[in-house]
């Protein structure tokens, strides 16, 4: 007893005449106020007493009461109870918990494990979790309360999902609590299983029942991706409450592809007046963007004001993202501009949605006194290449360096591409040697910088080095492949040493990259190659019907053209610009104008593509072929702008087939005002002028070219020598090229072969029955 006085006014002195100072007579009138009202006190009223102050977080209360009864009534006794109950009051004073620790151990109630499951609760709060842990070890029955504890005061998950996992092992009996903090941790494949066992358990100590449990079950299968479990253990609960709903609403949110569900999940959760909240508005908010649900998405916007959430930033930012998605900027801008709070959210998706205003929207965000973060960056630099603004990418750049984010890997990647669209592959690259680690994504981008500038041969060392460093994904593929296909000095044995690469990697199944192995093959000249891969295909994308119909208009097969692209439209596959330019381009070829300008009807009118300079050539190509000059020069009048070089050319070489000079020669003008270092419109206009005798502007046209330096760039043709040394690189030749140095033979046998073709051509012989070889 003496021991306990002792300690007592230890503990008093420890709490007196510190921060309680200034409240210790108030809250010690109001405690003899709360003991007035119990007829008989004892140490049971005591507990009551603080717990109801601990409850309306009044903690400094219950440990004045606590100290007033004891310094009144102490020849009463003391109970285990009250001590624990005074241990939890001291969660946010740690010295007043030291000295209740003090206490129970000198008094002799650190043997009742209540007192010692109180004193681990606070130390694990209070972060002292290897005191708590030494506790733990010193009890010799630690009951369920003693394992939770301890349990919920592991800082790390795997040291905590070991120690559950250890706590199954040994038989410890579970309560709700235990089941919903262990569930809680199987987050990953390496909990997996053990989630199944503890499912297993559950359902047999038939807490299944439970509330919180079950909320931990959709959770814990959401994670892992198994909707359908979810479902079933959120059907089978007897009792929901609005936790249970949102629990399923995120589950869905989760995979992706179930924004149908979310909806109607939300709308049964409305009909049963189940409490929504902000969880639910998001949930559902989200799924409206997914499914581009405007409809419904507005309906939740005026709910949201209703429930007064309508500027809350976590609604705002969905809503606002939502928008974006359904195509509707205009709410995007209004929604923003009614936000209360805007965080780096709220900006960061002004930028994403409205790049042409990105750096307006930047400084905006600087004087609003928030700060960008790495995927601001990414949308600012994405607006910035969008725009080819230089100047500007250099300056954002700075900034990155300045704040110390152009180390963030997703920040340099987009400044590779960004520098690699600037055609500045020289700084891309050493942005690129600079991070210290490299993911797929910086090779991908590196490899399509290098293709987008034409530099194929380091596009294919960096391909040999990502091999070596890095798992190449179908994007590496893709890019790699589209640098074969356009590199003309590069043999097609590189593309098929590529293909079988991705072979190995099981990557040929997918869609992208056999798109872009079939375009390969297209280009390079191995049309039956590109149709196997085609006919192969397991899942024919849009990007691959273009990509064929592409490859037959390239090889002058254009029934084919028409033929595929009436078998896309069965498929019910929607085409897309590129494909609209093959059909244009297969018209113009075969002739059909009236074909061609269906199809153009359908592509403005029906499928609202807005049409690219190059179609615009394509029209115009078509129609001077047929030697319909004035409606040729009409749609380049047509043309947004300034009309396009191809068009110009095009609608030239049909004035030099067709002859008409006077319209030829505003064309070449146009030309020559366009691109004055061409040599292309100089010869076309030269050529006219000799089919037509007049050897006076032919001498003009080659006087300007002297007088601009402007020189006729030689043509060259490309073969495949197979040369024996393992080089990849074609031979180049142009017209009397004699730099090859078997150039003497190769001149011979083409010699032979002409003189052989004129003897084939006066036979006209049936040539399906020649043997080539």
């Amino acid at each position: 007893m003496l021991s306990r006085q002792i300690n007592l006014k230890t503990l008093i002195r420890s709490t007196h005449q510190q921060q309680f100072s200034a409240l210790v007579q108030h809250s010690s009138n109001h405690a003899h106020h709360l003991f007035d009202e119990i007829p008989r006190r004892n140490f049971n009223s005591i507990s009551n007493v603080m717990l109801t102050c601990i409850h309306q977080n009044r903690s400094l209360l219950a440990i004045n009461a606590f100290k007033t009864e004891m310094l009144h009534n102490f020849s009463h006794g003391i109970d285990e109870d009250a001590v624990a109950v005074a241990i939890k009051a001291c969660r946010g004073d740690p010295k007043a918990g030291s000295a209740l620790h003090s206490f129970a151990v000198t008094s002799g109630f650190i043997r009742y494990r209540s007192v010692l499951n109180s004193l681990m609760s606070m130390y694990c709060k209070g972060g002292n979790f290897d005191c708590a842990l030494d506790l733990f070890h010193s009890l010799n029955e630690p009951d369920t309360v003693s394992y939770n504890t301890i349990l919920l005061g592991f800082r790390n998950r795997d040291g905590a999902l070991c120690f559950a996992a250890h706590m199954n092992a040994n038989g410890v009996v579970f309560d709700p609590v235990t089941y919903t903090t262990a569930l809680s941790l199987c987050v990953d494949d390496q909990g997996f299983l053990f989630g199944f066992q503890l499912h297993s358990r559950v359902l047999k100590s038939g807490f299944a029942c439970e509330v919180f449990v079950g909320n931990a079950l959709i959770t814990l299968y959401s994670r892992w991706g198994r909707i359908f479990e979810a479902e079933s253990v959120f059907h089978e609960m007897p009792t929901k409450d609005h936790v249970s709903w949102n629990s399923m609403l995120c589950g869905y949110g989760q995979q992706g592809s179930c924004g149908i569900e979310t909806i109607q999940t939300f709308c049964k959760m409305a009909s049963r007046d189940v409490r929504l909240d902000d969880v639910s508005l998001t949930a559902v908010i989200s799924a409206c963007g997914h499914e581009r649900n405007l409809e419904v998405l507005r309906m939740l916007h005026g709910m949201s004001l209703k429930m007064g959430y309508g500027r809350h930033s976590s609604v705002c930012n969905l809503l606002m993202s939502a928008y974006a998605k359904s195509e509707v900027n205009g709410d995007v801008k209004l929604v923003f501009r009614d936000m209360s709070d805007r965080n780096v959210v709220s900006w960061t998706t002004m930028i994403s949605v409205f790049p042409e205003e990105a750096l307006n929207l930047f400084r905006g965000m600087r004087l609003d006194g928030v700060y960008p973060n790495d995927v601001t960056f990414i949308g600012i630099l994405h607006a910035v290449t969008q725009r080819n603004l230089v100047s500007e990418g250099l300056m954002i750049h700075a900034f990155c360096l300045r704040r110390s984010l152009a180390s963030e890997l997703n920040v340099s990647n987009c400044l590779i591409s960004m520098y690699a669209k600037f055609e500045s592959m020289e700084d891309a690259v050493k942005v690129f040697e600079e991070l210290e680690f490299r993911d797929v994504i910086s090779w991908n981008t590196l490899i399509s910088g290098y293709d987008q500038n034409r530099l194929y041969q380091e596009a294919f060392e960096a391909f040999r080095r990502a091999i070596s460093e890095t798992g190449p994904n179908e994007y590496t593929f893709g890019s790699i492949l589209s640098a074969i296909g356009s590199a003309e000095s590069i043999s097609l044995r590189y593309g098929q040493r590529c293909h079988s690469h991705l072979l190995k990697f099981g990557l040929n199944t997918n869609p992208i990259v056999s798109a872009a192995l079939l375009d390969m093959y297209a280009k390079r000249g191995s049309l039956s190659e590109s149709k196997t891969i085609f006919n192969d295909s397991i899942q024919k994308t849009q990007f691959s019907w273009t990509a064929i119909i592409s490859a037959h208009a390239r090889h002058g097969d254009y029934d084919s053209v028409m033929t595929i692209f009436d078998q896309m439209k069965q498929e019910g596959v929607t085409p897309d610009s590129i494909t609209f330019l093959s059909m244009l381009t297969a018209c113009g070829r075969k002739g059909m104008v009236d074909m061609g300008r269906k199809i153009w009807d359908v592509m403005v009118k029906d499928d609202l593509i807005v049409p690219l300079p190059e179609h615009y050539a394509c029209m115009v190509d078509m129609l001077g072929r047929a030697g319909r000059l004035k409606e040729a020069e009409e749609v380049v009048l047509q043309i947004p702008g300034k009309p396009s070089f191809s068009a110009l050319q095009s609608l030239l070489g049909a004035c030099r087939v067709h002859g008409d000079t006077e319209l030829g020669g505003r064309m070449a003008n146009a030309l020559i005002e366009l691109q004055p270092e061409e040599s292309g419109s100089y010869v076309l206009m030269s050529n006219l002028y000799a089919e037509k005798g007049d050897w006076e502007k032919v001498a003009t046209m080659r006087r300007q070219m002297r007088d601009k330096r402007v020189r006729k760039e030689v043509g060259l043709s490309w073969v495949d020598v197979g040369s024996t040394d393992g080089s990849l690189i074609m031979h180049g030749f142009s017209s009397d090229d004699t730099s090859h140095p078997k150039s003497e033979e190769i001149y011979h046998l083409a010699g032979c072969i002409g003189r052989e073709l004129k003897f084939l051509e006066r036979e006209k012989p049936n040539w399906h029955l020649i043997d080539i070889n």
